[in-house]
C-alpha cells in the first residue's frame, strides 16, 4: 500500500515517472477515483490527477472529498501536491516554487468539509499550521540538494475560478497579505487534516497576476511554463519521496480524537 501520494495538477504526471504502474479505481462514498500506482526506488507511490486525465474538470467540478478519501483508503499518510500559481508578490518571480504556509480562502461553491452533522457530527478543525511542517522541510531541503529556486513560506490565496482574477481582486488579496493565487487548493488541504493526512502544496510560479504582469493572463502561458518546468518539478517531488519516511508521525496524523471512517 502507498504511504506516500502526488497530486498532480497541468502537466506533472509523465509516464517514465514511475515503474510497475497500474490504474485501480476505488471506491468511496463520494464517488469513485482512478488512482494510478507504482513505484520509486522500490518505493510506492500513488499519483492523482487533479483535474483528469485529459485535464477536463475545472478547479471548481473537482471532486475534492472523493479524491481524499479515495487516498485515505489505499492507505496513504503524506500528500504532495502541486499548484500552478499567479505570484502577487516581486519576490516571488515565475519559475521559481513556493512551499506555501499559509491561506486565504475565496471559494464560494465548494463542499469544504467530510463533517456536515448527522451520523458523522459536526468537527471545528484547527488549522493554525494549515501545511505539514515536516512535509515543507523535507521540500525545502530537496530544493536546495538540487539546486532550485524555492521559498519556504508563503500566503496562497484561493479563488473559485475558472476566471482568472480582476486587477481589483489582486489589489485587494495584496493588501490582505496575499503572495500567490490559484484556484484547486482549497478545500484540499482542509480535507486532508479532517482526513489525518500530512499535506503540503509546491506552488510553482507560471506568471504574474492581473495588473502585475505586463500583458493580458492565458492559460496557454500557465501551460508552457509548467511544461518548461516539468522536468524540474518531477525531479523535486521524486527527491522528497525518496525522503519522505512512511512510518512517520507528526500533530498532522492525530488532527481528530479519532481515526475518520474511510
Amino acid at each position: 500500500m502507498p504511504s506516500v501520494a502526488i497530486i498532480g495538477g497541468t502537466g506533472v504526471y509523465h509516464p517514465d515517472l514511475l515503474t510497475e504502474v497500474a490504474e485501480v479505481p476505488v471506491e468511496t462514498p463520494f464517488g469513485d477515483v482512478r488512482v494510478t500506482l507504482g513505484k520509486y526506488q522500490g518505493k510506492e507511490v500513488a499519483f492523482l490527477p487533479r483535474h483528469g486525465a485529459a485535464h477536463s474538470v475545472p478547479p471548481h467540478l473537482v471532486n475534492y472529498r472523493a479524491n481524499l478519501t479515495a487516498l485515505k483508503k489505499i492507505g496513504v499518510r503524506s500528500i504532495m501536491a502541486t499548484a500552478a500559481v499567479g505570484s502577487l508578490n516581486a519576490e516571488m518571480k515565475p519559475g521559481e516554487f513556493v512551499f506555501v504556509n499559509q491561506f486565504l480562502d475565496f471559494t464560494k461553491g465548494r463542499k469544504h468539509t467530510f463533517f456536515e452533522g448527522g451520523p458523522e457530527g459536526v468537527v471545528h478543525i484547527d488549522l493554525t499550521e494549515p501545511y505539514c511542517p515536516e512535509l515543507r522541510g523535507t521540500l525545502a531541503r530537496a530544493a536546495r540538494a538540487l539546486g532550485l529556486p524555492a521559498k519556504e513560506g508563503g500566503v496562497y490565496v484561493c479563488t473559485e475560478g475558472p476566471r482568472f482574477e480582476t486587477p481589483a481582486e489582486i489589489k485587494m488579496f495584496r493588501h490582505l497579505g496575499g503572495d500567490l493565487v490559484g484556484m484547486t487548493g482549497i478545500p484540499e488541504v482542509v480535507l486532508a487534516r479532517e482526513a489525518e493526512v500530512c499535506y503540503a502544496t509546491v506552488a510553482m510560479v507560471t506568471n504574474f497576476a492581473a495588473g502585475i504582469a505586463a500583458c493580458r493572463l492565458s492559460h496557454q502561458e500557465v501551460v508552457e511554463m509548467m511544461r518548461a518546468q516539468g522536468e524540474n518539478i518531477r525531479r523535486l517531488l521524486m527527491q522528497a519521496v525518496a525522503w519522505i519516511d512512511g512510518d512517520r508521525e507528526c500533530a498532522c496524523q492525530r488532527a481528530l480524537s479519532g481515526p475518520m471512517e474511510a
